[in-house]
């Protein structure tokens, strides 16, 4: 196993977006998903993005229109707009990064993947590790884009997270659906993982649906490089990939 990947990132199954149960009331991202799976005993993944005054959030969607009655990027809001939004089905806000970690308080760990739009801002990861820097709590960084993992990757050290894990979060294509915006050597280089010299992830998590695939079974086999695998949905798939990976990123169920 890489020296790098912290022995509970396959402990435990990881609560994708936090323990969530919609029809509770207790929404994806939210502080409320976060204290259901503390008070389960899972790890946290959860979601972050940066608002448009440079600050943090916790939420999955580029758009507001899912979970909140506004509209619009959550990019073009600023921080304190998105916290007072409501998420629907609950009495529950928009979480900012800070009060997220705080909620946790080091009392499980948590993944924090990096949602990025690929135009090259380094704004969301520098203001994570600013958060960790000060965090006593086990958490990994990860994310679907390379470059914010190179970023932290290169300059770990100046930014106080030298001792925090870094891994890529993939899948066996780039060709259909949102991918398409980006440009062919982008997508190239995340489907061959020819990031990899510059990225040199600690970890890996794979897309569920795509197993078996070569860069993770290498990944593990070659490498000693953990995966993990989202967004299982089932016990019967829970099943099936881990004869492929090392932990699964569960919701809908408890396994």
């Amino acid at each position: 196993m890489s020296p790098n990947a912290p022995d509970w990132l396959t402990a435990r199954p990881i609560a994708h977006r936090g323990l969530h149960r919609a029809a509770a009331g207790v929404i994806e991202n939210s502080i409320g998903a976060a204290r259901a799976a503390v008070a389960a005993g899972y790890a946290i993944e959860c979601d972050v993005q940066a608002t448009r005054d440079g600050r943090v959030v916790v939420f999955h969607d580029d758009g507001l229109e899912r979970l909140t009655a506004a509209t619009g990027l959550v990019c073009d809001h600023d921080a304190r707009a998105l916290a007072a939004l409501t998420l629907n089905g609950s009495s529950e806000t928009i979480p900012l990064f800070g009060d997220f970690l705080a909620a946790i308080a080091g009392r499980t760990p948590l993944v924090v993947e990096i949602k990025s739009r690929f135009d090259g801002d380094m704004t969301a990861a520098t203001r994570v590790a600013e958060h960790l820097a000060a965090y006593a709590g086990p958490v990994v960084v990860e994310s679907f884009d390379p470059e914010p993992i190179a970023f932290l990757r290169a300059k770990a050290a100046s930014l106080g997270v030298a001792q925090t894990p870094l891994g890529v979060v993939g899948e066996a294509t780039y060709e259909e659906g949102e991918w398409r915006a980006l440009d062919p050597a982008r997508r190239a280089e995340m489907t061959h993982f020819l990031h990899y010299p510059r990225t040199r992830p600690d970890f890996l998590s794979w897309s569920a649906a795509d197993f078996p695939h070569a860069i993770p079974f290498l990944a593990r086999v070659a490498l000693d490089i953990p995966v993990t695998t989202w967004t299982v949905r089932s016990p019967a798939q829970a099943a099936t990939v881990m004869e492929w990976a090392d932990q699964i990123v569960f919701e809908n169920f408890t396994p």
